[in-house]
C-alpha cells in the first residue's frame, strides 16, 4: 500500500508541474526541458537513473528503468507526456498555471491531461524506493514531449531514435483510463482504454480562377471548398465494430441488462442511456472539418482556397476513410494527410487487463470496470512502432458531477486531490503486480 508521504507527494508533484507553463501552441513552440529537469530530479531521489533526450532544444523527454524480480518477464512501460494544451487565464475561475490547491481540488491546465498522471508515478516510484518494493517485470517510465501536436519532439523521436531504451517492452499504459464515470443512476463505471482510432488530420485545398467579386465566377474556389466540406460534414459513416468496441457494447449491455443486439448498434446505444457516451464515438470513422482559410479581400475571388478536417479511423477502416474522402470532396478539391497515424487494438482478455481490473475493483469495490476504445490518441501510437501494445489506464475516483472527459482541453481544468490518492493507490497495486 502506498505510504502517507505518497499520497502527500502527488498532490504536491502536481501542482509543482501545472505551475511549470509547458503550453504546446503546435510548430515546435513549446519548451517542456523544465518540467522533464523536475522529473528527472525526483528519480534521481528514487534511486533511479533517468535519461534526458531532447530531439530540439528545450523538448525535454525522461526515461529510467526500474529492473524488476523476474528477469524472464517482458518489461512493461508506463508513460505520460508533460506538454498541455493552450489555456486563456480570463476564462477561468483560477489561474491556469498557478497550481492552486482549493477545498480539497488541484487546479490548472494538466490537471487532468495529465500531469496528474505524471505526479502519479513520481509518488510510487519514490514509495517504492522508501519502502523497498521492487515490481514483478522491469518497468520503463517515460515522461514525453509534443503529445499535444505531433510526438515528433516526444514519443515518436524515442521510438525512431532510442528503442534501446525500451528493450524488452511488450505492453504499455499511458493516458486516459480507469477514470470514474457516473451514469446518472448510480452506477460507477471504470472503463480501461484498450484501442485507440486513428489520426487523419487532413489539408483541402480548393483551386479556382481568381477574379472581381463582382463578376460571375463558375469557377471560385471558395464555392467548390465549402461544397466539400459541407458534404464532408454531413456525411453519415457507417458502422464499424472492432473487437474492443464489440466487448465493451457486450459488457455494458450485459450490465445493463439489455439485448446485445449488435445488428442494431444505434438501438442499443439508445437503451444504454448515459454509458453510451464511452461507445458512440468509437463504432465509426469520422471527419469534422475544424479550419478554413480563404481569400484577402472582399471583392478578390480567390484563386485557392484552404480547409482542416480532424478525421479518425477505426483499425480495419482507413482504405473506407481514402475511398470516401475522394468522393466526397470531388474532382475540384484535392486533400492530402497533414498528420496520420494508426490506429490501435489491445486484448481486453489479456493477464495485464485482467490485472489493471483487479486493481481498479480492489480500492473501488462499488465500480464496474468496462474495456473502452479512445475517440482519439495517445502516444501509445508511437510507442506501437516498437511492438509495445498500449493501454490507457490513468486511475481517478472522480465525484459526480464531475465530467472527467469535458475538463480535457477544458476550462477550469482541475482534479480532487482524493482522486489523486486514489490513483496512487490503485497504480501502486497494479504495477506492483503487473
Amino acid at each position: 500500500m502506498a505510504d502517507q508521504q505518497a499520497l502527500d507527494e502527488v498532490v504536491r508533484f502536481t501542482s509543482d508541474l501545472i505551475r511549470i507553463d509547458t503550453t504546446n501552441r503546435g510548430g515546435g513552440d513549446c519548451r517542456e526541458r523544465p518540467a522533464a529537469e523536475y522529473a528527472a530530479e525526483r528519480l534521481a531521489g528514487a534511486g533511479l537513473e533517468p535519461v534526458l533526450l531532447e530531439r530540439t532544444a528545450g523538448r525535454g523527454n525522461v526515461v529510467a528503468r526500474i529492473t524488476g524480480t523476474d528477469p524472464s518477464a517482458d518489461a512493461l512501460l508506463v508513460h505520460g507526456h508533460l506538454d498541455v494544451v493552450p489555456a486563456e487565464p480570463a476564462d477561468w475561475s483560477v489561474h491556469p498555471f498557478s497550481g492552486e490547491v482549493r477545498d480539497g481540488v488541484v487546479w490548472g491546465r494538466g490537471a487532468v491531461d495529465m500531469k496528474n498522471m505524471d505526479a502519479m508515478i513520481l509518488a510510487v516510484v519514490r514509495s517504492w524506493a522508501r519502502r523497498g518494493v521492487r515490481p514483478r517485470r522491469d518497468i520503463v517510465i517515460a515522461f514525453t514531449a509534443d503529445e499535444e501536436a505531433s510526438a515528433e519532439d516526444g514519443a515518436g523521436f524515442l521510438a525512431d531514435r532510442h528503442a534501446e531504451l525500451f528493450e524488452g517492452c511488450t505492453e504499455g499504459v499511458g493516458e486516459s483510463g480507469a477514470f470514474t464515470f457516473h451514469d446518472g443512476g448510480g452506477r460507477q463505471l471504470y472503463p480501461i482504454a484498450a484501442g485507440e482510432r486513428g489520426t487523419a488530420w487532413l489539408r483541402l485545398t480548393a483551386h479556382g480562377r481568381a477574379g472581381h467579386g463582382s463578376k460571375v465566377n463558375r469557377e471560385n474556389a471558395v464555392t467548390r471548398l465549402a461544397a466539400a466540406i459541407t458534404r464532408i460534414g454531413e456525411h453519415e459513416w457507417p458502422l464499424r465494430l472492432t473487437p474492443t468496441v464489440r466487448a465493451a457494447l457486450t459488457e455494458l449491455a450485459a450490465l445493463y441488462g439489455v439485448d446485445p443486439d449488435l445488428d442494431d448498434v444505434d438501438g442499443l446505444l439508445q437503451k444504454l442511456g448515459p454509458a453510451a457516451k464511452l461507445v458512440e464515438s468509437t463504432v465509426r470513422n469520422s471527419a469534422n472539418p475544424t479550419m478554413l482559410d480563404a481569400g484577402y479581400k472582399v471583392n478578390v475571388i480567390p484563386g485557392a482556397a484552404v480547409a482542416h478536417v480532424d478525421g479518425r479511423c477505426l483499425a480495419g477502416g482507413e482504405d473506407e476513410f481514402r475511398g470516401t474522402l475522394d468522393r466526397l470532396t470531388g474532382p475540384d478539391v484535392e486533400w492530402e494527410y497533414e498528420h496520420r497515424e494508426v490506429p490501435l487494438q489491445a486484448p481486453v482478455d489479456s493477464p495485464t487487463f485482467a490485472r489493471m481490473r483487479a486493481a481498479v475493483e480492489e480500492f473501488a469495490p462499488e465500480g464496474h470496470v468496462v474495456p473502452y476504445c479512445m475517440s482519439g490518441g495517445t502516444d501509445a501510437k508511437q510507442f506501437s512502432r516498437l511492438g509495445i501494445t498500449g493501454y490507457g489506464f490513468a486511475p481517478l475516483k472522480l465525484p459526480e458531477g464531475l465530467d472527467y472527459q469535458a475538463l480535457f482541453h477544458g476550462v477550469d481544468e482541475r482534479v480532487p486531490v482524493e482522486a489523486l490518492h486514489f490513483g496512487v493507490r490503485v497504480l501502486d497495486r497494479f504495477l506492483r503486480t503487473a
